[in-house]
């Protein structure tokens, strides 16, 4: 369907590309290409058909009604969409096809952001969807927070909350950015005045509350906590704010200039029951940009399209260095264990520096940390023309920023099995990416890591098992991965002695596999080995005759251990 052209452009102060894509909750447009500029601003929304005589200051939204992006003939339109001022463009999609290659160079080469319409949506409702972003995105200007619909309800409980407990209060969501807060008294402490000046908990207090494990016990309880007064610092009282066992921020109340009421407690309780529907409406708002980001994130790590596009959709500075670590249930605990140990884990993750990224899985956390110094640490945010990040290293070379990476993985590690139900995780970190465009190479050696963790402790190499390790503890284990899923294949088509005693074995139990594993690792070690299997020695002795006689494989053959060697490591866990 196609709309009539208006014909005078809808006008915004202040919105920018990144703001009006934040609106779009359903999913209604697709980043393909990212733009030049950091974050173009956008005051105009207008179709491609209305005419203009390319006196724009690129601040307009093109919608270019006609050929879709997977055909050649957009290219025109992609160009008239430059030359009429425009900082993005969009085409229609068809699902199922990528855009033209040449639709996508001409996009690059005219320095504009290339958007795709889903095919389920149209025109009109399309330019209805960018407008009223437009309206919003101006509506919360300087407000230091986006503007939500529900602000007002949660500024109003917000004041109530204060008259029942007797205490300054604010609402916050898990990234500890303030949604609400209730009038703020003369006598406010320095922390409370930073949080509310600046829309968020300042970064070293979140560092604190961190080391101090306030916020672990506030992820995993859900009663309140109770942190004293020390200094400056008033006491205050926390409860984190719950949809089941979703956390979906806390509420804080703080004794400034006043002693908190005697039964704050059980109104900060009930005050928790009924924020939450306020926080689920803020949260299913924030999901098309959390879909967006998770997306992003998604294609950054996996180097899945393109690493430039990805960085500029999350705000991360291309040339800022970064690192991956990937935590990952390490098994033998209940599905629901899992997720909830994993829920908490990712809240410590994104609370371990600010812009740090968490991408949630269904049994693992990959979190992209940056490490250059900066506003945000290595992120740009919106309306920063060169990007938050001024490319200086503050961490020391890349061994002392890779520890920076080990810390977390450690923290990640340990904290899982503390926690009320914990399932137990192993954690790897990752090299130092010199650039945000290679975080799919540390993430990659990440998951590795974590594989060399999981196969040592399957095979009983450590006395304890190592939970958590970077590139230099993994050690060769790293390399040895690498061969064996480059040889595999070579394996599984083979034949001959070898081949039949695994496999035939392995449809028995594996019993002799098994055998041929520890004594391997034992380098033929036979009462070391038969320890570790918790056997005696002359049933292992036994074990490796019957390998012999009935498969005719001669371990004393140095070509014949390598092969065996290979095939019980590519066998895994039997």
């Amino acid at each position: 369907m196609t709309s009539s052209p208006p014909r005078e452009p809808d006008r915004a102060p202040g919105a920018t590309l990144r703001r009006v894509l934040a609106f779009d909750d359903a999913g209604t447009l697709r980043l393909l290409l990212a733009p030049v500029d950091t974050d173009p601003a956008v005051r105009a929304v207008v179709f491609g058909d209305s005419g203009g005589d390319g006196t724009g200051d690129g601040d307009r939204l093109v919608l270019a009604v006609g050929p879709p992006a997977a055909s050649p003939e957009a290219v025109a339109a992609v160009h008239d969409a430059a030359r009429r001022g425009a900082c993005a463009v969009v085409l229609r999609d068809t699902e199922g096809v990528p855009p033209a290659p040449d639709v996508l160079a001409a996009a690059r080469e005219s320095g504009l952001a290339l958007l795709v319409r889903a095919a389920w949506t149209d025109w009109a409702d399309t330019a209805s969807l960018l407008r009223s972003a437009l309206a919003l995105s101006a509506a919360g200007e300087g407000t230091g927070r986006q503007a939500s619909a529900h602000a007002d309800d949660l500024d109003a409980l917000a004041s109530a909350i204060a008259s029942s407990t007797g205490g300054s209060i604010t609402i916050e969501d898990t990234a500890f950015r303030v949604l609400a807060h209730s009038a703020t008294l003369p006598e406010a402490d320095g922390v409370r005045r930073s949080t509310i000046l600046g829309g968020r908990v300042p970064e070293a207090r979140v560092a604190e509350l961190r080391r101090s494990g306030l916020l672990r016990a506030l992820w995993s309880s859900r009663d309140v906590i109770r942190r004293p007064a020390s200094g400056d610092s008033p006491e205050r009282l926390v409860i984190a704010v719950r949809n089941g066992s979703e956390v979906l921020g806390s509420i804080w109340a703080a004794a400034d200039g006043r002693s908190l009421s005697p039964r704050a407690d059980d109104a900060l309780r009930r005050a928790a029951d009924a924020a939450a529907p306020h926080l689920i409406r803020h949260r299913l708002r924030q999901s098309g940009s959390v879909r967006r980001r998770d997306d992003a994130l998604r294609g950054l790590l996996y180097a899945q399209g393109d690493a430039r596009t990805h960085a500029w959709s999350l705000g991360v500075a291309p040339d800022a260095p970064c690192a991956v670590v990937v935590a990952e249930h390490a098994g033998g605990s209940a599905p629901t264990s899992v997720r909830r140990t994993l829920d908490v884990l990712a809240l410590q993750a994104a609370s371990y520096r600010a812009g740090a990224l968490v991408l949630r899985e269904a049994e693992r956390l990959l979190v992209l940390l940056p490490l250059a110094e900066g506003p945000d640490r290595g992120l740009r945010g919106p309306g920063t023309r060169n990007g938050g990040a001024s490319g200086r290293d503050t961490h020391g070379g890349p061994e002392e920023r890779g520890r920076d990476a080990l810390g977390l993985a450690r923290e990640l590690a340990s904290l899982a099995p503390s926690l009320p139900g914990g399932a137990s995780v192993r954690a790897g970190a990752g090299p130092v990416a010199p650039s945000a465009l290679q975080a799919a190479e540390s993430c990659e050696e990440a998951a590795l890591v974590v594989r060399v963790l999981g196969e040592r402790e399957r095979r009983g190499l450590d006395r304890e098992p190592l939970r958590y390790a970077g590139p230099v503890e993994a050690g060769p284990g790293l390399d040895v991965l690498r061969i064996l899923d480059a040889v595999r294949p070579l394996w599984e088509s083979g034949s001959g002695p070898v081949h039949d005693l695994v496999r035939t074995d392995l449809a028995a139990g594996g019993r002799l596999v098994r055998s041929l594993g520890a004594y391997l690792d034992a380098s033929g070690d036979v009462s070391l080995a038969a320890e570790r299997l918790v056997l005696h020695p002359n049933t292992l002795r036994y074990r490796l005759r019957r390998i012999r006689e009935r498969y005719g494989v001669d371990l004393d053959d140095p070509d014949t251990r390598l092969l065996i060697t290979l095939a019980v490591r590519l066998t895994g866990d039997v």
